[in-house]
């Protein structure tokens, strides 16, 4: 039976099922450990090694053949985290190891288990339930972890088991991340061991200041709403601080001191044998401070301090030191327009060549993503040689690196799958990806677009020929920060070439404020979302029209997205209804004094101090302006971007007189995954869009 491409596509969670991911090199480089489901439809991770002399698959971990809960009984700070993470799978969906990875700690079903990475074997732990962020020490003799809002620490040896630090209230946390550092900062931690495994970093959180909100389930009225502490733009935030907790101390608290009323964010931490640092940012995110803690009594002295007018920008994998203890950082280098790897202040990467993040370090050497092209990201090595690329052809590439072994994972242009290689001195293995194949194989035209050279990608109809009539055009981007759709990966178009078959010429385009063009770019939708994100939406579509003379329809152009593209997506029918004919809008930010702090006020400005931004760039008072078909598609469950965005716009529409569309999701998140929803998501939104072009 051949299977839809809707279908196939919920049913592996977008393809992601199957691909393998999360990897840690063995200390002697005897094995490689992964994550990785068994097949490209099976929802349920497993933990993997490679032993890099034969290229042997090993299975260490198997939820499916353990004696624990299903995913029901998960804690809810797992459900938040694997939300703030967009986690489409179950099972192993993440693990912590020792320092010379021979051992790895996770949990299941809220249980806490330890995997002998080397014997193959696993055993479950008799550990306070639930448990939430396993992490075992450098040497492998304690697991910390947090159940309850506690942080507590289980003796591998002895089988203890207890809590470091008791929390004084109900709104107070240790050992977790914040909803801002996990959404916004990508810090899902909240605990840090030192190297001696005798000393924990810990972030307590006080959630007190922090406005509640209530997200109810009106298809089930009998269940009671949750509360939700939701910082919004301009209201408190937690309150962050750091404590040091001795482990075998009983009264072993240190606090760690800063200026927490000018640097109110952790960003995160590091804790390597040179000592102990942390980076904490303003509230307007114009400085970062690296700051060195004595561990002895919490003292902070500064090491580095970053300041931008505008905004600094938080960078994965730092900090970093080398092994001469020099500080690894970025430097937004203005005269070439590049964010550049400093050493010691000392910019060791060239001009052009846009870092992305850090992987690794060891020595003198660094591992790097970055783009000398937007669409595409490569793996860099740099040491005393200078800098080296160490994947090739077109496409996104990630990795890691421990002594003489190198896995490259990444996806490319010429072929739609994930591929995995890991590079020994004895040859180089590769490691199976069970994601299954498409039905459907993609043709993308990537291209460049107007005077900024906006990266854009058009794909037409399987087998079109001009002659075959004008196309509805659909527009289908992100269109703002901290993500990309234009890259050089095939599978990323697969959507797209199945919305094309229904008919449609769909463009997507990359503009200002998109990743990997440098600091003007990113920095060009400062206080104004609507005017660079619109214009650069409409130079695309002219220019793929200009590409296609004939093939392309202007009267009859259509725009989806979802989160930041559902706002543009509405923002489009309301703002320029004489290019853009009709919208499906998912999950959008209707009003930005409803979003959180981190991110609207790093764009925005503080609403009290920049109220008019606000209102420029929200929709509600717009609404008497719509005169175009509208959806609007919002999940029920939604705790980032909440249903109140969609309802408010709705209500003001209603007010105003104008017709539109809502698609309530019950029990739907930001995310989609349910394999129901996901597939007549797709077929709803094409119905629609056909009926009103």
């Amino acid at each position: 039976m051949t299977i839809s491409f809707p279908r196939q596509s919920a049913r592996t969670r977008r393809f992601s099922l199957g691909v393998p991911r999360a990897f840690q090199i063995a200390a002697d480089g005897s094995y490689v450990a992964f994550l990785r489901t068994k097949a490209g439809d099976d929802p349920v991770t497993c933990l993997w090694t490679l032993d890099t002399a034969t290229g042997e698959e090993r299975l260490i971990a198997d939820p499916g053949a353990m004696d624990v809960q299903g995913e029901e009984n998960l804690p809810a700070e797992e459900r938040a985290r694997r939300e703030r993470a967009r986690e489409q799978a179950g099972g192993i969906v993440g693990y912590a190891v020792d320092r010379e990875v021979r051992q790895a700690a996770f949990s299941l079903g809220g249980q806490l288990f330890v995997a002998d990475l080397r014997a193959g074997s696993v055993r479950a732990l008799e550990a306070q339930t639930p448990v939430f962020d396993p992490r075992l020490d450098p040497a492998g003799r304690r697991i910390a972890y947090v159940s309850g809002r506690t942080l507590r620490v289980f003796e591998l040896g002895s089988g203890e088991d207890r809590a470091l630090v008791q929390p004084e209230s109900e709104q107070v946390s240790y050992g977790l991340a914040e909803f801002v550092a996990a959404e916004e900062m990508e810090r899902m931690r909240g605990h840090w061991w030192s190297p001696d495994g005798g000393t924990l970093l810990v972030a307590r959180v006080d959630e007190t200041p922090v406005q509640r909100w209530h997200i109810a389930d009106p298809a089930n009225p009998d269940r009671p709403a949750t509360e939700i502490a939701y910082p919004a733009a301009g209201t408190p935030n937690a309150i962050v601080s750091l404590v040091l907790l001795k482990v075998e101390a009983a009264s072993g608290r240190v606090g760690v001191a800063w200026d927490r009323g000018e640097f109110p964010y952790v960003v995160t931490a590091a804790w390597d044998r040179q000592g102990l640092l942390i980076v904490v940012q303003s509230r307007d995110q114009r400085s970062q401070r690296v700051l060195t803690v004595d561990p002895s009594n919490g003292e902070a002295s500064l090491l580095h301090n970053a300041h931008d007018a505008i905004w600094t920008d938080i960078v994965t994998g730092l900090p970093a030191r080398t092994g001469k203890g020099e500080l690894i950082w970025v430097a937004e280098d203005r005269e070439t327009d590049t964010r550049r790897i400093t050493i010691a202040g000392e910019p060791v990467t060239p001009g052009g060549l846009q870092v992305r993040s850090v992987l690794g370090v060891e020595g003198d050497r660094i591992l790097f993503t970055a783009s000398e092209e937007p669409t595409e990201v490569h793996v860099w090595s740099y040491g005393p040689d200078g800098v080296e690329r160490l994947s090739d052809g077109q496409g996104v590439f990630g990795g890691t690196r421990s002594g003489q072994v190198t896995v490259l994972n990444g996806s490319r242009l010429d072929r739609v799958g994930v591929s995995v290689e890991v590079r020994t001195p004895a040859g180089t293995w590769a490691i199976e990806s069970k994601a299954e194949t498409p039905v459907i194989t993609p043709t993308v035209e990537l291209i460049r677009s107007g005077e900024r050279e906006i990266r854009t990608a058009i794909v037409l109809p399987t087998g079109w020929e001009p002659s075959q009539g004008r196309l509805p055009v659909l527009m289908d981007p992100y269109g703002g920060p901290h993500a990309q759709r234009v890259l050089a990966v095939q599978r990323a178009y697969c959507e797209a070439q199945w919305l094309a078959d229904q008919g449609f010429a769909v463009v997507i385009a990359d503009g200002r404020g998109t990743p990997g063009r440098g600091p003007v770019w990113d920095r060009a939708i400062r206080g104004d979302f609507v005017g660079p994100v619109i214009e650069d939406q409409v130079t695309a579509l002219e220019e793929a029209a200009r590409r296609h003379p004939g093939a392309l329809d202007l009267d009859r152009v259509a725009i989806r997205g979802w989160s930041f593209g559902g706002w543009l997506a509405a923002l489009a029918v309301l703002r320029r209804p004489d290019v853009f004919h009709a919208a499906v809008s998912g999950a959008p930010v209707t009003d930005w004094r409803l979003y959180d702090t981190h991110y609207t006020e790093r764009y925005l400005g503080h609403p009290d101090e920049e109220p008019e931004n606000y209102a420029a760039n929200s929709l509600i008072d717009d609404a008497g302006k719509l005169e175009r078909p509208l959806l609007l598609i919002h999940g029920l469950a939604d705790d980032n971007v909440v249903a109140a965005h969609t309802l408010r716009l709705s209500s003001a529409l209603l007010a105003a007189g104008r017709p539109h569309t809502v698609l309530p999701l019950s029990g739907v998140t930001h995310m989609t995954p349910q394999e129901v929803v996901a597939e007549n998501l797709l077929h709803l939104q094409v119905e629609f869009l056909k009926r009103n072009l």
